[in-house]
């Protein structure tokens, strides 16, 4: 198999001290143990596994490279690269004191509201695979140096809807430039199984808003990291993962944004770029390290536009999603 992808070398792999990412990168493999239990062997209780090498080196406590996403409309369509339709009328933007200011829990809400009406390609195949392009800058370690902001690149990726197909991954950074994403290997060391965040295994998820909140939290707490204790914080990142280069249906994905309303702590940023620079409305967190992941949305559609995570603030990772859609082959644009 050939090397991870996000690392363009052993040099990279020295990251400082920091906490782990959760759920970092495309593949989030065998994060959720119940689902792999059901495909494996029904009943036996699996520990996650931690996977180090899918976090991208980057400075402590940073983002990884990864794009982020969650329903983009796209131009285009039928099978050549079918694309996921946001509601034709937004919902109602609802405010408090002001019609200008919202709170975390009414943008949700909205935000929710927008998935829900959300139409995804008819008939997604196992077969098939998700498209999705951005442009991003995350800082990079090398040798264990000081971080250095990477230059502003696309970034291309190629996503097994069943998660058991090997995907692909096109980045303009050196030694990204080409990498098959594959599902076994020597890295594995296991039989093929689906990675979590293919499109049927989110598909498993509650679509319930409080059984997705125990859902995240449950998670967060087998991840063992004593310089992140903020468990709201971890949960507030591993939604913010959850909506990166992934395919939900609206139920599901709706359900995740209402889960995300009750994590205690949760802000609202009015005025925030992306990459594409590009003006969006933020909701927010700060964990106890000093990092703050902005995840930021389109101010009338409620669409996902990128993220930006500053630590101590410094800008050390920002992202922008371009374009996304179901096509039927890796390498396939739409």
């Amino acid at each position: 198999m050939s090397t991870p992808p996000g690392f363009s070398g052993s040099s990279e792999r020295d990251l400082p001290p920091g906490r782990h990412r959760l759920l970092k990168e495309h593949l989030m493999t065998e994060i959720r143990h119940d689902s792999q239990r059901d495909i494996r062997h029904e009943g036996e209780k699996k520990a996650v596994r931690r996977n180090p090498w899918l976090r991208p080196a980057i400075t402590a406590g940073a983002v990884a490279t990864v794009a982020a996403l969650t329903f983009v409309a796209l131009p285009g369509g039928g099978a050549d690269g079918t694309s996921a339709t946001p509601p034709a009328t937004p919902p109602a933007r609802s405010t408090t004191g002001t019609t200008t200011v919202q709170t975390a829990t009414t943008l949700l809400e909205n935000i929710a509201l927008a998935a829900e009406g959300t139409e995804l390609p008819s008939g997604i195949r196992d077969d098939q695979f998700v498209y999705i392009k951005s442009r991003l800058a995350y800082m990079t370690y090398t040798n264990g140096g000081p971080g250095k902001l990477d230059p502003v690149h696309d970034r291309e990726v190629w996503l097994s809807v069943d998660g058991i197909r090997d995907g692909l991954l096109e980045e303009d950074k050196e030694g990204h430039e080409h990498q098959v994403l594959g599902y076994e290997g020597d890295l594995f060391e296991r039989p093929k199984t689906p990675s979590a965040t293919s499109y049927r295994s989110l598909s498993k998820l509650p679509a319930d808003p409080d059984k997705m909140l125990a859902w995240l939290y449950e998670t967060v707490s087998k991840e063992v990291d004593d310089e992140q204790p903020d468990k709201d914080y971890r949960a507030f990142v591993l939604f913010g993962d959850l909506i990166r280069e992934t395919l939900m249906p609206p139920k599901v994905s709706a359900a995740l944004y209402r889960a995300a309303a009750k994590i205690p702590g949760v802000e609202v940023v009015p005025d925030v770029k992306d990459t594409e620079g590009r003006t969006g409305i933020a909701v927010t967190r700060t964990g106890a390290d000093g990092e703050e992941q902005q995840l930021i949305f389109d101010r009338k559609t409620y669409t996902f536009l990128g993220e930006r995570v500053l630590r101590d603030g410094e800008l050390v990772g920002s992202s922008a999603i371009l374009e996304r859609a179901v096509v039927d082959r890796t390498g396939q644009r739409p």
